[in-house]
């Protein structure tokens, strides 16, 4: 009879748990179905993963707008800046090994690696690749500028200033993690990539995820990436696919391989009792590396409070009703991802759209988090972080509104057009040459992206919406004492002209 007791509670439990699960997942649809149309998304996917079981997984939406082709479970979103944290478990598998440690110096895998400041190159530690707190400048324009290969662009990083001590503060760097991925290769003996589909994606019954994100054209079946433009509401925009910085973000995937992986956070690096990184190693993935102080990068801090927000290898982490939240965020040109878990609630999120920063993904990850966590259906998240980044919109407006004020009207480039034509140059951003057609300069960087711009003002031009930022750049020249050209002004970045 107490058997049949037991069993009997134990299956009433089972149907509470049940009913509570899908009674959250009406909740949280809900709050997406709203939060879609509101921020105009495309197509999107959302994973949630509670005790080490897939309790949420639902995609909405289309791939693409034109065909309304549905997205599906096996449809590609590009993973962006998560790929970081993939990465990083990869070089845990490492040590695992003993084929690297946290602590080895960099240039002990990657002879090549230098940086402007001596000091730091010499003392720059394997672990120091993922915490964004070397000290050096961002250098973002190398991969977007140009499309140089993995060892150029880590080669030509060394011309990126130092802006503050080692490990003295946090500077978001991509560049570094493909460091990490030359690191992976020489401590694995093969591409970085390889070494991720075997270690990670293999065991993980990722099937049909991507470690190149340019594969994707012939696997078929992914996503076309949007941005919502103020002046030209929804517009398709290029797909900026950078592989030689993959490892900071270009992994492609899908709702039903992020559910497994989910799974394998959640159960703290163990998947279908296959132990993939041993205990201690997994733990030190979520150790706080760099300190973000009390506001940290994310403006949903304003609505979320934390006392402190730090950075792991490859993860945020904040504190969340007395709970610590690991999480990222992924952008990339159209495409948006967002990771989170609670370790010690056992709750992991996940969620992909293609749409440009659809912040719609702080929403869905927060109130996941409130519902899967907490039973917590109190807050209305998408309409609180709607009501934020709108008010980002109209200052944004009233931004660009201003300085159009401020433009000094029929002014007059100081010299003829054809004056400004030449070769310019930046010793890390290599060449754009500025050629007059049609009575508008045109400025191409290293035969990788041209921009026509247009007179703003006095000797300030402004370009074209670039086919992936669809934004306009202001490009500002000088004048020498000789009242030549000398250098232009783009990005915060100066191109010097050659003589």
């Amino acid at each position: 009879m107490k058997k049949l007791i037991v069993v009997f509670l134990i299956g009433c439990c089972s149907q509470i748990v049940f009913a509570q699960q899908k009674a959250n997942n009406k909740k949280l649809d809900a709050m997406i179905v709203e939060g879609i149309n509101d921020w105009k998304v495309p197509g999107l996917a959302v994973i949630v993963v509670k005790d080490g079981e897939a309790v949420c997984q639902k995609t909405y939406g289309v791939k693409n707008l034109e065909t309304k082709e549905p997205v599906d479970e096996n449809t590609l979103f590009n993973m962006a800046s998560t790929t970081k944290a993939v990465v990083a478990i990869a070089l845990g598998m490492l040590v695992d090994d003993g084929k690297l440690d946290w602590d080895d110096k960099v240039t002990d895998h990657v002879p090549y690696f230098k940086l402007s400041d001596s000091y730091i190159t010499d003392d720059a530690r394997v672990k120091d690749l993922l915490t964004h707190n070397l000290g050096i400048g961002n250098a973002d324009a190398l991969w977007t500028l140009d499309s140089l290969s993995t060892k150029e662009t880590i080669q030509h990083f060394r011309f990126a200033e130092k802006t503050y001590p080692l490990r003295g503060g946090f500077t978001y760097q991509n560049i570094m993690y493909a460091v990490a991925g030359e690191v992976i290769a020489a401590a694995s003996g093969k591409p970085w990539h390889d070494f991720v589909q075997e270690r990670i994606l293999d065991p993980l019954e990722m099937n049909r995820t991507q470690t190149i994100a340019a594969n994707i054209f012939k696997e078929g079946n992914y996503v076309t990436p949007y941005l919502n433009d103020s002046e030209d509401g929804l517009v398709e925009v290029d797909y900026g696919f950078s592989d030689q910085i993959g490892p900071a973000g270009m992994i492609c995937s899908t709702a039903h391989d992020i559910s497994n992986y989910l799974t394998f956070l959640v159960n703290d690096g163990v998947y279908k009792q296959d132990t993939l990184v041993q205990p201690k190693t997994f733990k030190k993935l979520f150790e706080p590396h760099s300190f973000l102080g009390s506001t940290g990068i994310y403006p949903t801090n304003a609505l979320t409070k934390p006392n402190w927000n730090t950075y792991g290898l490859g993860w945020f982490q904040q504190d969340y009703k007395g709970h610590k939240l690991d999480f990222h965020t992924g952008s990339l040109f159209g495409l948006v991802a967002i990771a989170g878990i609670m370790h010690d609630k056992d709750v992991a999120v996940y969620v992909f759209a293609n749409l440009d920063h659809a912040e719609l993904r702080h929403a869905i990850l927060y109130k996941a988090i409130d519902l899967y966590a907490f039973e917590d259906n109190s807050r209305d998240w998408h309409k609180e972080v709607f009501n934020l980044y709108e008010g980002f919109k109209k200052e944004g407006i009233e931004k660009e509104k201003k300085e159009d004020s401020e433009r000094v009207k029929n002014s007059k480039p100081s010299l003829p057009l054809s004056n400004y034509e030449g070769t310019y140059t930046n010793q890390m951003l290599g060449t754009a040459k500025i050629t007059l057609k049609d009575g508008s300069l045109q400025i191409n960087f290293n035969d990788f992206i041209t921009y026509t711009t247009k007179h703003w003002h006095y000797d300030t031009f402004i370009t074209n919406k670039d086919p992936r930022f669809y934004e306009k750049i202001k490009v500002n020249f000088d004048l020498n004492e000789a009242g030549e050209i000398s250098q232009f002004h783009i990005m915060r970045e100066k191109f010097t002209k050659e003589k």
